[in-house]
């Protein structure tokens, strides 16, 4: 199993020409039935899909429907548990708490593997290893 950030769900809906061969990439990755998500990358995907002033921003109700069919994947729930690890994650690893979260919900979850452009491509985090899907295009 893996677990996939938010920005590869952005990039899956992204209509910009920019990002079509991150989309690319995002949307080969979303076809696999080896992922997990956790709420937080839900709402992310969310908050950042629907902003306003953004280039390609979809509807509400074209990104609560997106939602609805990640829902398909193993979701982790954000728990009191694993905020408290998320905390000490991020002392422990010098991140940022929402990347704690997401490193200690894929550990919750038992993925070994974190999809994420946000994280430095192969840095182990005690078992949860972060991978840049896009780090070829770059």
């Amino acid at each position: 199993m893996r677990v996939v950030d938010t920005n590869v769900l952005l990039y899956g809906a992204s209509k910009v020409a920019d990002e079509q061969p991150k989309a690319r990439v995002a949307l080969e990755i979303l076809d696999s039935q080896d992922l997990a998500l956790s709420v937080q990358v839900l709402q992310e995907f969310y908050l950042q899909a629907t902003r306003v002033g953004k280039a390609g921003a979809m509807s509400r109700q074209q990104a609560s429907l997106l939602i609805e069919s990640f829902l398909r994947f193993p979701v982790q729930e954000i728990t009191v548990p694993l905020m408290t690890s998320a905390l000490d994650a991020k002392e422990k690893f010098q991140i940022s708490y929402w990347d704690a979260t997401i490193v200690e919900a894929a550990r919750a979850l038992g993925c070994p593997t974190l999809l994420t452009e946000d994280l430095s491509h192969g840095r182990d985090f005690l078992g949860v290893v972060a991978q840049n899907p896009f780090h070829s295009l770059v």
